[in-house]
């Protein structure tokens, strides 16, 4: 990872446009980006800015800076997120990139796959991005509804003992059923939440 250069009030040479590629540039390789232009340019018909890595930059105010460094040529930029990669699109804003946003990216860029996986179907099934949420909510990963259904159902009774051989016609499906039409979900990536 590349330490990201202070930018501070006293900063009095701006980079160059090759430097902040260099220093912050995205190689669009799954790392959380944006790509950085201005309402002025866009309007103008000119698509000029770069890809931003999200990571390479030590807060909030380092990317902002960095960003107007980029379009220096306009007196006070009004930044245009064109575009994103890597990062849930509930976390995207064209216009309104705020320092929330930007905490909550790296936290997303800080999880490993699994759990990145895990928080998109969390956010698709309608959740705001909040990780203790998520994390209290979550209850694993299932091949299907009715898989959950029987791990809920083994890890709480013993059917076989209660049941005797009458447990071989419990209905999983009937009971998922049930489990999914009021207190848990299930994302597109098989990991299951209670509501």
């Amino acid at each position: 990872m590349t330490r990201s250069i202070p930018l501070d009030a006293s900063h009095s040479e701006l980079m160059t446009l090759g430097e902040i590629k260099e220093n912050y540039g995205s190689a669009l390789d799954g790392a959380p980006s944006v790509y950085c232009g201005t309402y002025r340019k866009y309007n103008e018909g000119s698509l000029f800015g770069a890809w931003l890595d999200l990571t390479k930059f030590s807060d909030y105010d380092d990317f902002i800076s960095v960003c107007k460094q980029l379009h220096a040529d306009e007196d006070d930029p009004e930044l245009m997120f064109q575009d994103y990669d890597g990062f849930p699109s509930s976390l995207y804003c064209e216009s309104c990139f705020s320092e929330d946003y930007f905490d909550k990216i790296i936290e997303y860029a800080n999880l490993d796959s699994d759990e990145r996986e895990a928080l998109e179907d969390f956010i698709d099934l309608g959740n705001d991005f909040d990780m203790s949420l998520f994390r209290e909510c979550y209850c694993g990963k299932f091949d299907s509804e009715t898989d959950f259904a029987e791990e809920i159902v083994n890890s709480c009774y013993d059917l076989e003992r209660l049941m005797g051989d009458l447990s071989r016609y419990f209905n999983y499906e009937a009971f998922a059923d049930e489990l999914f039409a009021y207190d848990s979900a299930m994302g597109d990536n098989g990991y299951v939440f209670r509501r």
